[in-house]
């Protein structure tokens, strides 16, 4: 019986995607599960990394700023920050080290084109085994699709922001 090693997705333009990968971590370190969560795209300030960075077992590492990315002409520093993010995220998994690694906000990154979907596909295509894998975040690729084991859509059906309540601390970040 296999334990881990699938490849699970979280997209869609619905609100609770990094919410669902984060239970999922809760719930494998409260089986004394070790987790790694990389997070591409964010330097904002979130509740999560508060409360996973105390945590032991868990590693959580942000590779973004605070500035937006403009998608049609990222900043140099935009595509740095993801190529450091994919490859500390591939030192990470290949050494083994945690059975569950979430990969936060990568298919914006791909979208964004900061990184190269056939590199993230070849690589994963050819992970070691016994690694969960969840990948989070808008417009995921055809090809992340394609080769994932479980895929979950999260559809908006209605947001406070279009009735112009702004995020919330603690509850969007």
């Amino acid at each position: 019986m296999m334990d881990f090693g699938l490849i699970q997705v979280y997209t869609g333009n619905g609100k609770g995607k990094t919410t669902a990968a984060l239970g999922l971590a809760i719930r494998m370190l409260g089986y004394g599960y070790k987790v790694a969560i990389i997070q591409f795209m964010k330097g904002w300030e979130y509740g999560e990394e508060y409360f996973f960075t105390n945590i032991d077992n868990c590693l959580l590492r942000k590779f973004g700023r605070r500035e937006f990315v403009n998608k049609e002409s990222p900043a140099e520093i935009d595509v740095k920050l993801a190529e450091e993010g994919w490859d500390f995220a591939k030192r990470v998994i290949e050494k083994k080290e945690y059975q569950l690694v979430i990969l936060d906000e990568l298919n914006v990154a791909l979208d964004f084109k900061l990184l190269s979907v056939q590199d993230v596909v070849d690589f994963l295509k050819h992970r070691p085994e016994g690694i969960e894998i969840v990948i989070t975040g808008r417009y995921a690729p055809e090809e992340i699709l394609d080769m994932a084991d479980l895929v979950s859509e999260i559809e908006e059906y209605k947001h406070p922001y279009k009735r112009g309540i702004s995020a919330r601390k603690g509850i969007e970040y």
